[in-house]
Formats: structure tokens, C-alpha cells, sequence
């Protein structure tokens, strides 16, 4: 059986974890903790070192899925979990331009650990003030052939077209090696 390794990151709140456990088939292992910034308590609780889902696509094929951190003072397991990954998912919060700047620095910062194929997924499209993939685009300096994605990291159709188009972006290049 083929394993794939994907790593799924981006900036604080941008739906990583929700991503993994919408589509895993075992009980997410989560690292969550309690927030202790009160800057930060947008949200009760943070990934402080990985969450790990999986996902098995049929007889010959499973995705192992590693989710980062996406507070700054947990960046040192960026590299650690990038270790043997095959592509990844940037999630960027579409409902909040401030992180895009990070978002993107998460993306230079995985690109440099690895030259595999990623798609970033411009996560929570459905809710009020989400914006436009064209302008996300733009503001992320993606090019034309950088794929973005609209997601919604709840919605299982959602999540599995996210990652079936990095699963094909990763098949293209095991078959072209």
C-alpha cells in the first residue's frame, strides 16, 4: 500500500485542525491546549505540536494527514513534521487579510523544507466578509498556476476536493520520477 504524507498549515484559526477531523477515519490524534494568551483567545484551544488524521482512499492508497501549529512560538515543529511529506496544504482564514502576510511566509518557509507540490485553500469561503479568491490571489502573490482553492474546512465534499487536487498534483510527480 502507498502511503501519502501531507503536512496541512497555516496561520493561528485558519481551520487546520477542523480540516482534519472533518475527513479522518480514526479519532484525530490532536495536541490541543488550552490558550494562555489572552491576545489569542479567539478560540479556546491550540495545536502546540501536530494532529495526525487519516484517510484511506481505496485497497492500494491511504493519506497520512499532519497538522501544524499555527501559533509562531510552535514553529520549530514545521520542519519536523515537513520531514518525508509528499505535498501540502496551506490554510489561510479567507475572512482575515491581517494573516495573509504570515500565510504566505508559511508557504516560502515550506517551500524551502521541501520542493513538493502544495495547493493553499482559502479556508471559511461561506462565511460573511470571506474574500474573493481573485483578490486573496493578489494579496497572497500567488501566480496563475499556483493552485488556490475555496474550502470550507467543516464540509467533507469540501475538504476531500482540496485534497484530491494535492493528491493528483502528487501522483503527476511520483509518476514523472
Amino acid at each position: 500500500m502507498l502511503t501519502v504524507k501531507m503536512v496541512v498549515t497555516g496561520p493561528f484559526n485558519a481551520g487546520k485542525t477542523e480540516f482534519i477531523q472533518t475527513v479522518s477515519e480514526i479519532d484525530v490524534v490532536s495536541t490541543e491546549r488550552k490558550i494562555s494568551s489572552e491576545a489569542e483567545r479567539i478560540k479556546e484551544t491550540t495545536t502546540v505540536a501536530m494532529d495526525f488524521g487519516r484517510i484511506t482512499v481505496d485497497n492500494d492508497l491511504a493519506l497520512y494527514l499532519f497538522g501544524t501549529p499555527g501559533q509562531k512560538r510552535f514553529d520549530f515543529m514545521w520542519e519536523i513534521l515537513s520531514e518525508g511529506m509528499l505535498g501540502f496544504i496551506v490554510m489561510v482564514d479567507s475572512t482575515r487579510p491581517e494573516t495573509f502576510r504570515e500565510a504566505r511566509n508559511i508557504l516560502e518557509a515550506f517551500r524551502a523544507f521541501s520542493p513538493t507540490p502544495y495547493v493553499v485553500a482559502a479556508s471559511k469561503q461561506d462565511l460573511e466578509g470571506a474574500w474573493e479568491l481573485d483578490d486573496m490571489r493578489i494579496a497572497l502573490r500567488l501566480n496563475e498556476d499556483e493552485k488556490l482553492l475555496p474550502c470550507i474546512a467543516l464540509d467533507k465534499e469540501s475538504v476531500k476536493e482540496v485534497l484530491l487536487e494535492l493528491l493528483a498534483s502528487i501522483l503527476l510527480e511520483l509518476d514523472n520520477q
